[in-house]
């Protein structure tokens, strides 16, 4: 279910409780396609830079949108997960406790007050204490900071994104003890990914079963439950939408929520078994093309001046209403850059 309208970019990522952001261009896309007609990429890279959404590592180890109202609790509740998820990548990197806790206070030091520092002038800096910091060592002394609560995103630098000390960009907010904040992700996961599965929020969210089955208990009557060949779906009482014209279609980035919000259940959104003919064709472009509900092929984006190429790869031939629906899509990615969108389209 979504509620409409969003009022802004933090209100989307606070109904998901984080949306996945690795890539953070793409990422932009999927915020978009939630807030409505009118939202440019521009205005996007605004807010991120005002700090009206963050990006951090959370949830799990990668990088995720989170509203500024929501990253102390949800660190709180997730940071010592993931901090057990990487161990063996400290331990690769030869980070152990008391270098990662040095490090940690350097960096923190340094982009106090307002000096927002890129990746580059942070691995100088440790350079300059003795620290060997680059590529994937460099990787998780940063994950370490931000999963520490010293750390998180500043705003842009040109192209280039920094870092900000997190007590300085993010405003003070309530704690919530463990079991409110179990119990509130629990429920946000559900009402925006529903009807999803335990072992979905499992891997979504770093959480043990034991603490999802705490949140369930403690979220009552606020989520319903539905067995569907003896697996248990959870959603949240009236989730059910009414859906958009037939036939919609939908450009979603390949870390889009709704493609990789889910693992038990994801077979749902291709109940056609179209996306097993594109098995063992690694050249094929990443994006997700949806009609309806359901995959039907693939696509990716070259921006060039004043013009986004879209390549398309169909799982199978669209009929015309279909290829309207594409262009029409297209057209909605190309007004978001402020670039004409032209379409190449293939079938496999």
């Amino acid at each position: 279910m979504q509620p409409a309208p969003f009022a802004d970019a933090a209100d989307v990522v606070g109904w998901f409780g984080g949306l996945q952001s690795q890539d953070y261009h793409p990422a932009k896309w999927a915020l978009a396609q939630r807030l409505g007609p009118g939202v440019t990429d521009a205005d996007l890279d605004r807010a991120f830079d005002e700090g009206v959404i963050l990006r951090t590592h959370v949830l799990r180890p990668t990088w995720h949108f989170v509203a500024p109202a929501d990253l102390r609790w949800l660190l709180e509740l997730t940071a010592p997960r993931i901090h057990v998820l990487n161990t063996y990548a400290y331990r690769r990197g030869e980070l152990d406790g008391p270098l990662l806790r040095r490090t940690t206070d350097l960096i923190a030091d340094a982009v106090a007050d307002g000096n927002h520092l890129t990746r580059t002038e942070i691995a100088a800096l440790l350079a300059r204490h003795g620290i060997t910091a680059a590529g994937f060592r460099l990787g998780y002394i940063l994950i370490h900071a931000e999963l520490e609560r010293m750390i998180c995103s500043g705003p842009l630098r040109g192209k280039q994104h920094t870092y900000a000390l997190l007590e300085e960009r993010v405003p003070r907010a309530a704690s919530l003890d463990r079991e409110a904040a179990l119990a509130e992700l629990v429920h946000r996961f559900f009402t925006s990914h529903g009807p999803a599965t335990a072992k979905d929020l499992a891997w979504w969210s770093s959480l043990t079963r034991v603490d999802i089955a705490t949140g369930l208990s403690l979220a009552g009557d606020a989520l319903e439950s539905t067995d569907v060949d003896g697996i248990t779906f959870w959603s949240a009482p009236g989730n059910a939408r009414t859906p958009a014209p037939s036939p919609s279609v939908r450009l979603l980035q390949a870390y889009d929520e709704y493609i990789v919000g889910y693992t038990q259940s994801r077979y749902l959104l291709d109940l056609g078994d179209l996306a097993a003919v594109a098995s063992g064709k690694p050249s094929l472009p990443n994006g997700v093309i949806v009609v309806d509900t359901q995959v039907a092929g693939r696509w990716k984006r070259t921006v060039r001046a004043d013009t986004v190429v879209l390549d398309t790869v169909l799982c199978r031939p669209f009929d015309a209403a279909e290829t309207a629906a594409l262009h029409a899509a297209a057209d909605k990615l190309g007004m978001f850059l402020g670039a004409r969108a032209v379409v190449s389209a293939s079938v496999l």
